[in-house]
């Protein structure tokens, strides 16, 4: 479902400003014309000021359709338009990159990201990502990890973002697939079962900077 207008939006502004990127701020679209979402000005609710956004500026944006469930979408600031009040205009989504808040929806970027994992067993140990998304990850592990479909596990994920943060995200992943490669090792697939939004969000971010890159390139 398409966003439309009074539907709430909330957004997170791409900077290099750790605090900044952090940030969720909440804003409601006013109109919608062939290629642009006009929103007004995002409010931070729990500082109540106003975000001030520039023409370029990329957003990661979400909102809530009947049940709950979250769509989101990358977006980026075209110009403003004055009405009463001052507009937004950002770039409306094509409906095929809007992607629900379900497991194996999320937009999934390559990384070889390290990640710590605790087995149900307590055996712990190290392994890389081969890619990630908000809904779950894939790794790489030695022969002798042996991991089968509808493992649980325990996993603490290293984010470097572009400023030159680190965070590290928890969550509780659920082996989905293990494929053996030529290599000889095995590639795990896995979804999240157990994550915070706040875990999620952290891994969302990454995600959409990694894609900004690709972008650029």
């Amino acid at each position: 479902m398409e966003p439309k207008v009074n539907t709430f939006l909330y957004l997170q502004v791409a900077s290099s400003d750790e605090e900044e990127a952090k940030a969720v701020y909440k804003s409601r679209i006013a109109d919608v014309q062939d290629d642009t979402l006009y929103i007004e000005v995002p409010l931070e609710e729990q500082t109540g000021r106003f975000k001030r956004l520039f023409p370029g500026d990329e957003l990661s944006a979400y909102y809530l359709t009947e049940g709950g469930v979250k769509h989101y979408f990358n977006t980026h600031v075209l110009g403003f338009r004055g009405d009463v009040i001052q507009l937004v205009a950002v770039r409306r989504p094509d409906p095929q990159s809007i992607r629900k808040m379900q497991r194996r929806s999320f937009l999934r970027v390559p990384a070889a990201l390290e990640l710590a994992v605790k087995l149900a067993n307590q055996v712990r140990f190290l392994a890389y990502t081969d890619d990630i998304g908000g809904g779950g990850i894939s790794f790489v592990t030695d022969p002798e990890r042996e991991l089968n479909a509808g493992d649980v596990m325990e996993c603490w994920l290293l984010l470097p973002y572009k400023n030159g943060t680190i965070e590290h995200a928890f969550f509780k992943p659920e082996v989905v697939r293990v494929k053996k490669l030529e290599s000889g090792r095995n590639r795990v697939m896995a979804k999240f079962i157990e994550i915070t939004d706040s875990e999620r969000q952290k891994i969302i971010r990454y995600c959409f900077e990694r894609q900004l890159e690709f972008r650029k390139r």
